[in-house]
């Protein structure tokens, strides 16, 4: 009887509950549930990708960046609205002040990555935001009090460097360069690196659904974006623009969006299930191969630095991904530094060695 009050006071926090495209995926393996989500991240991000650059390619099109932001919010709130009446959800389980902050990241994030595209080729574009990792580390310190290893820090070392050659390989290749767009591309980076940590600690707290998040995040995001671009005057001249060609670029946007919002989706539920670190991660594999796919599409001038430059983003990816499954404290890096220089220090002894015993013989 005790037994059975002791359960009742004391019941097992229920299992959340995690799905993809309405599949619920919560009673496989945490590694299938991986597979699945980087999978699904892979498909539509690599379509929203294209879909970004080919945008862009139309004439003119580079000064309203910020409009394309505004249609793509208008987009993802309509999405929201839908899917939450398909699924019956009409309570909210985050705070709404939360969600102020939220929408404010996610029209910086978006916002500034969609306008760097008007200084900025597309594959820099991409691989400059690859450098996230490390304020996702910094705020998995700051907001969340996580602790990361010594291998975590490297992987996102190496690919800051990685990303630093591909820039400044950019610069000399380019010939209308233009720091202007480090600095736009910087400011979608900041969001984008904070927006992960905030996500996690909320969805864990609340238990809220991704299409929650995304509808309030996006919906209120609208109200701020428009608001700003009626008093700029942006506004008319973005619904002229666009007017001339309504089918072309309002049909873009629409696939544009459709893309990116079932990917969002995907990552928010790779966020529950597996972290932000994680999450960043997989986005980021997903850019290298983005980055690839723009070099095949999209004419655009080549150089062997891209090249060296990518290796080493992808040592830094290994290197993160090495760290998830086999953790090292700073101790064991210590340690196994002291190993490599011992085993080093005994083999060049040895080599010296062996010379001097052979020069003796002759």
């Amino acid at each position: 009887m005790a037994l059975k009050q002791h359960l009742a006071l004391n019941p097992q926090p229920e299992k959340q509950r995690s799905s993809i495209l309405c599949l619920d995926i919560s009673n496989f393996s945490q590694t299938t549930q991986f597979a699945l989500c980087c999978t699904a991240v892979f498909v539509f991000y690599l379509l929203y990708g294209y879909m970004q650059e080919l945008i862009f390619t139309l004439k003119d099109f580079k000064p309203y960046g910020w409009y394309l932001t505004l249609v793509q919010f208008g987009y993802y709130t309509i999405f929201g609205v839908f899917e939450t009446k398909v699924r019956g959800i009409h309570k909210r389980c985050i705070p709404i002040k939360i969600y102020l902050l939220l929408a404010l990241l996610t029209l910086g994030t978006m916002g500034f990555s969609n306008s760097s595209l008007e200084y900025l080729n597309y594959p820099t574009q991409v691989i400059f935001k690859s450098c996230k990792l490390i304020p996702v580390l910094a705020g998995g310190i700051l907001i969340q009090g996580k602790r990361y290893g010594p291998l975590d820090f490297l992987a996102a070392l190496l690919m800051c460097v990685g990303l630093t050659m591909f820039t400044l390989a950019d610069s000399q290749i380019q010939p209308n360069f233009n720091t202007k767009g480090i600095i736009v591309i910087s400011m979608a980076l900041l969001c984008d690196a904070i927006i992960g940590n905030v996500q996690e600690k909320n969805m864990k707290s609340y238990g809220a659904p991704n299409s929650e998040i995304v509808l309030y995040s996006y919906g209120i995001g609208f109200v701020y974006i428009f608001t700003v671009m009626l008093v700029t005057g942006d506004f008319l001249d973005g619904l002229r623009f666009f007017a001339e060609n309504p089918y072309l670029t309002y049909g873009y946007a629409f696939i544009f969006s459709v893309t990116g919002y079932l990917g969002i989706q995907v990552v928010l539920t790779l966020v529950r299930t597996t972290g932000a670190f994680a999450a960043v991660t997989v986005t980021t594999m997903r850019k290298a191969v983005t980055i690839v796919i723009s070099f095949i599409f999209f004419s655009k001038p080549f150089t062997i630095q891209y090249l060296w430059s990518g290796c080493v983003v992808v040592l830094g990816i290994y290197l993160n991904l090495y760290s998830k499954k086999h953790p090292m404290s700073l101790a064991d890096f210590d340690d196994f530094c002291d190993r490599c220089l011992r085993t080093l220090r005994t083999k060049l002894i040895a080599k010296q060695y062996k010379s001097g015993q052979y020069l003796s013989n002759v």
